[in-house]
């Protein structure tokens, strides 16, 4: 007969300890695996599950949502090692009889996967924007908004002044499907725009960018093709060997809010994953919990 079962968190607690004193791993991958339960404790308690009632399809709904969020699959391989780890360390101490991890694949590592960038490679790129270009300001404030803020490089091309609020550090945009969304804007966005908002005063702005934040040296919108070369120079003189593009920003912004801690709910609808019903509701249920997230997982938010 199985023992009975602590509060998840006391039993995350002995597994950790666990991890600590009988496996000898790194406190680095102590301190992911540990996360990475949280992350499935979350899930399960917003799906009325249990350690005891976990089943294999509710894994494989959890790693789906997991893969949606754009994770790369080197960490989702890191997390369905982690909880496979911590189900049989309920084994071994008598609470559960079966792993139900044991029949999960781990995900094909190749080549072909998108890159992940770390925040030491990104924080280089932004080293490496000259100072004394005209566009050296603008381009530095748009990497901060794709990693700061998740966006597709679609919706940094149409951002606009309309739905800017640079007072409560916010932005609205219009993802896949017309769907709009509020983005909360990182302190050094913050920081970056009025200054960038200033100099853009001095172009001479066409009828198409008069709403538009981000232009080029004709007061054009900027297109997605130039966004990308943009990402792809700076990356190249950072030195960064990895496959870069404007979605490999997004996609780090998501890979680190997670492997900082950050809620999976919190994370899915900063990347607009899930309608709303109307903005002026969702500005009003979750402004303050979306930024708290970003505050407390994200590095460009808590430096």
């Amino acid at each position: 007969m199985a023992r009975e079962l602590k509060n998840i968190e006391k039993l995350i607690e002995d597994f950790e300890a666990h991890l600590l004193l009988e496996k000898g791993l790194s406190s680095n991958t102590n301190l992911s695996y540990c996360n990475d339960v949280r992350h499935l404790a979350e899930f399960m308690r917003q799906n009325g599950l249990s350690v005891e009632t976990l089943k294999n399809e509710h894994l494989h709904r959890f790693l789906s949502l997991v893969h949606d969020l754009g994770i790369s699959p080197r960490s989702q391989a890191r997390m369905i090692s982690g909880i496979k780890s911590f189900l049989n360390f309920l084994i071994l101490e008598g609470y559960i009889e079966d792993n139900p991890c044991d029949l999960i694949e781990m995900p094909r590592l190749t080549r072909e996967l998108p890159d992940v960038l770390s925040i030491e490679e990104i924080d280089a790129m932004i080293a490496a924007i000259p100072s004394d270009k005209e566009e050296s300001l603008r381009n530095h404030t748009i990497i901060e908004m794709l990693y700061g803020s998740g966006l597709r490089v679609s919706e940094l091309v149409d951002s606009r002044l309309s739905r800017l609020d640079l007072k409560e550090r916010l932005l609205i945009v219009e993802g896949k499907g017309s769907k709009q969304r509020i983005v909360p804007i990182s302190p050094i966005a913050a920081d970056l725009l009025p200054e960038w908002l200033q100099q853009r005063q001095h172009l001479k702005i066409s009828n198409k960018g008069q709403d538009i934040i981000f232009l080029n040296r004709r007061g054009n919108p900027l297109t997605r093709v130039m966004i990308f070369y943009i990402v792809k120079n700076l990356a190249e003189m950072a030195g960064v060997k990895k496959n870069v593009s404007p979605h490999t920003l997004r996609h780090s912004f998501a890979t680190h809010l997670l492997e900082g801690g950050a809620n999976l709910r919190a994370i899915q609808e900063m990347l607009g994953h899930e309608s709303i019903a109307t903005t002026e509701l969702y500005l009003h249920l979750d402004r303050g919990r979306l930024r708290r997230e970003l505050i407390d997982h994200h590095p460009h938010y808590s430096s």
